[in-house]
């Protein structure tokens, strides 16, 4: 294709290929091109018109609606390659769409490529050394199965719906956090296809300064193709949620929490949230629609040692709602919230990192929670100590290896006419709230409204050496649809 045909195509970037509109001496050669990409992948080339595109092009946040002119649905490597030279060759915006969990709508882009992983599931597990390699287009459910019969799991979020390669390239917290370190602490090794088309095996002994930049510097560098975790030891857990009358005891709950967890078991993952009981089934029907605050444990050992710790939290504290932590296998609690947010929500989210939980701060979280907008809508805080705190500020670009938490707060509902109401509250709950706060988030909860300096303060210190990072292996920012560190220049 001429460069002026480029031109052309990019000039027209609503053009329909199935509707005649548009420049006809691009079309007939716009046509041939497309149609050789198609034929030199195995998997779908999907174009507009066709009869799947609307459903393949949805995303999980029902907030966002973008149309890509194409959509590839690689089914091998040799396609993500194919897909990449496509795209950059033919001056195409592209988006990579692994487990399409994205917030803010980044695994696609209106009138580019989505380069779509979503087909690639395949998961390996060696046991033998504790390792799983797994494809980009799996959940972390799809994980969770595959480690469990084995007695393993890779530390990842709490929604086995998301997507692991999304999670990873972001940092990634969960309940296994405070015992076993970030997503990106124990990922150990990545196949990428850079934006120059090649392959490169990114390890500690072959690019290890490429795989430092996987290690939660987002999908900047490439298209991972298939990432290798260290998993642990991980069967059945003590695990489940707690629930108090947030207008009672919301606070006094929240002060308790930030009290204790600092000295419970690093095999106690727990976080605490502000809620909304749901109005269904099986919560108690006396509870649907109080405001709650949540307690949501997990802890990796015997019941009888879960109970214990839980107790010098519990017993502090008043009767809850309702307590219904059990032993359960560790999928279990990875897919508790799954029922709850199915694809097509109303999303709009806001994250911080926490150092102090002070009280201040806390009566401020409870007055912005009482006015939540829908039942869905909450605020969680996450634990990023134990393990976390155990890798050095420079050894991935999570920066933040200080902090005590990560904060999301996100305002949910499924109706469409509740998008404006959805995102006033959730502005004004996080105004409210950062200034306890310092300048940075976790940029997997991020929204893609937050600008350049919320990202250059979330990476901190390491954000110079991701933008030499950037330079070498992207150096014409054809990654760009993410949470963008730009190559200098």
């Amino acid at each position: 294709m001429k460069r002026d045909e480029v031109a052309c195509e990019v000039r027209a970037p609503k053009h329909n290929l199935a509707s005649g509109i548009g420049h006809p001496e691009c079309d007939i050669m716009n046509e041939e091109t497309i149609t050789s990409f198609a034929a030199s992948l195995r998997g779908p080339l999907i174009r507009r018109g066709d009869a799947q595109y609307d459903e393949v092009r949805k995303l999980y946040n029902g907030m966002i609606d973008k149309q890509p002119m194409l959509i590839a649905r690689c089914a091998d490597v040799a396609d993500i390659i194919a897909a990449v030279d496509f795209g950059r060759d033919n001056a195409l915006a592209i988006a990579i769409r692994g487990g399409g969990h994205s917030g803010p709508g980044l695994g696609s882009v209106d009138d580019g490529l989505m380069i779509d992983l979503s087909m690639m599931k395949g998961v390996h597990v060696d046991p033998a050394d504790a390792t799983v390699r797994v494809e980009p287009g799996c959940t972390s459910g799809d994980v969770d199965h595959a480690t469990h019969a084995f007695g393993l799991a890779v530390p990842f979020g709490i929604v086995s719906t998301t997507g692991v390669g999304g999670l990873t390239l972001g940092g990634g917290t969960g309940y296994l956090t405070r015992q076993h370190g970030l997503t990106i602490d124990n990922l150990i090794a990545a196949d990428v296809i850079l934006a120059d088309g090649t392959f490169k095996t990114a390890s500690q002994t072959e690019n290890p300064d490429l795989l430092w930049a996987l290690r939660g510097g987002g999908g900047n560098f490439g298209v991972v193709t298939s990432f290798v975790f260290r998993a642990h030891p991980v069967k059945n857990v003590f695990a489940g949620p707690i629930f108090w009358d947030a207008a009672r005891h919301g606070a006094t709950v929240m002060r308790a929490y930030r009290d204790f967890l600092p000295n419970a078991p690093e095999a106690l993952g727990s976080f605490v949230g502000l809620k909304t009981v749901p109005s269904m089934e099986p919560f108690p029907r006396e509870h649907w629609g109080k405001r709650a605050c949540a307690v949501i444990s997990c802890f990796n050992g015997p019941e009888a040692e879960g109970k214990a710790v839980m107790a010098k939290l519990i017993d502090a504290l008043p009767e809850p709602l309702f307590n219904w932590m059990a032993t359960m296998p560790f999928p279990a609690i990875q897919g508790l919230f799954d029922p709850f947010f199915p694809k097509g929500l109303q999303w709009y989210w806001k994250g911080d990192f926490v150092n102090e939980f002070t009280d201040e701060a806390i009566e401020a979280h409870i007055a912005h929670a009482a006015n939540a907008p829908s039942e869905l809508s909450l605020m969680h805080l996450y634990p990023i100590d134990g393990a976390v705190h155990r890798v050095g500020k420079d050894e991935t670009p999570w920066a933040a290896r200080d902090a005590r938490w990560s904060m999301v707060i996100a305002a949910i509902d499924a109706n469409p006419q509740m998008a404006g109401s959805l995102t006033r509250w959730g502005r004004d709950y996080w105004e409210a709230v950062h200034q306890f706060n310092p300048g940075g988030a976790y940029v997997n909860f991020m929204m893609d409204d937050e600008g350049e300096a919320r990202v250059r303060a979330s990476y901190g210190d390491n954000y110079q050496r991701l933008v030499a990072m950037k330079g070498k292996f992207d150096p014409a920012n054809l990654f760009h649809i993410n949470q963008n560190i730009r190559p200098s220049g």
